[in-house]
């Protein structure tokens, strides 16, 4: 994952550098929901960054928000947000650390969304039709599967050899089938990483 550290003479406003961020991160690569694309230009996302990254909200990167914590480019939440075809009938779970951002976008197309960090509870969050997972885990954990409700919808980032990939899974019979959909610049969460094993 690339982090945007800076950029100098930012002099567009809010509303503009959101539409600009339409324009140039997220329909030229497929994000075209209508839905989705008015999400985007509702919540500011430089509310969602320290004042001295507020000048860097915009750039088509991740932006580091400090104690291990990054906001992903506004392109991994538009895929996520694509793959989930949230609706106003869903109840939606965000696990993440910060998450806010894609808490706030969600609260836009769906009837009820919960926030829980990484780090948190969320393990005993209740059941949801839509869980998203703001990053990438490695060591997928059983107990998401309790979360999510039947014949409902998970959206996550995977680490797979390294790489991180957008997946969607689907509750079937109790338990998650995971599908891959494409390479995707997550960060991994810490919170959801494999134990490391020694080697000689």
């Amino acid at each position: 994952m690339t982090i945007v550290e800076e950029r100098a003479n930012v002099a567009e406003s809010g509303s503009e550098a959101r539409r600009a961020m339409i324009d140039s991160q997220l329909r030229v690569s497929g994000v075209n929901d209508p839905a989705i694309l008015a999400a985007f230009m509702a919540v500011p996302r430089e509310d969602f960054v320290p004042e001295a990254r507020r000048a860097v909200a915009y750039a088509d990167r991740a932006v580091a928000l400090g104690e291990g914590a990054v906001l992903s480019p506004a392109l991994t939440y538009g895929q996520m947000l694509t793959a989930a075809e949230p609706t106003a009938d869903d109840s939606v779970l965000v696990i993440g650390n910060p998450g806010g951002y894609l808490a706030a976008l969600s609260e836009k197309l769906a009837g009820k969304v919960t926030l829980v960090a990484a780090t948190g509870d969320w393990a005993n969050a209740g059941e949801h039709s839509l869980v998203l997972v703001d990053g990438a885990i490695e060591d997928m954990p059983a107990a998401l599967a309790n979360v999510v409700s039947a014949d409902g919808r998970l959206v996550t980032g995977v680490v797979e050899r390294g790489v991180t990939r957008l997946a969607l899974g689907r509750k079937v019979a109790g338990s998650l089938a995971m599908t891959v959909l494409a390479e995707a610049d997550f960060a991994a969460i810490a919170a959801f990483a494999a134990p490391r094993k020694w080697s000689f």
